[in-house]
């Protein structure tokens, strides 16, 4: 994957993540034949495009906003993104935030929850720049011990 977006990271061959892109940033997304954009961004984050719903759709893929307060995410978020990734399971989706944080973080435990994959396979969806706070880290730590035993 070729791109100029903040922190995109190509995770499988369905799922990419990345920071904010830019609006000219989502024609390259359109054109890699992604089929639907997840954006876990604050409204109000400083780098937020308030047309990006408008620009998303206009270039034919589905727009679906979940914003997750950085400070305070929770397994209502968590879920909500859970079923939403279900609901894409056969379709291209782009997950973003503002830098990539809360993106990986809900792919990661994606990955390991829903998917049920090793823990090192489901590390590739964290950026590998990033460590997480405390809030994160015990976020991180709280989603997985959900999973059942194997």
């Amino acid at each position: 994957m070729h791109t100029t977006i903040k922190n995109a990271l190509s995770i499988t061959s369905r799922i990419s993540s990345s920071g904010q892109p830019a609006a000219g940033e989502f024609i390259q997304i359109s054109e890699q034949c992604y089929q639907a954009i997840i954006n876990l961004a604050m409204p109000d984050s400083t780098t937020a495009l308030a047309e990006e719903g408008a620009i998303v759709t206009t270039l034919g893929m589905t727009y679906v906003h979940v914003p997750v307060p950085f400070d305070a995410p929770d397994q209502t978020h968590l879920a909500q993104f859970f079923n939403i990734m279900k609901a894409f399971s056969t379709h291209k989706v782009w997950v973003h935030c503002a830098l990539n944080y809360r993106a990986s973080a809900f792919l990661y435990l994606y990955l390991r929850i829903v998917e049920h994959k090793p823990v090192l396979e489901a590390k590739r969806a964290l950026l590998t720049e990033w460590l997480p706070n405390e809030t994160w880290a015990s976020f991180i730590k709280d989603s997985e011990s959900l999973l059942l035993p194997e």
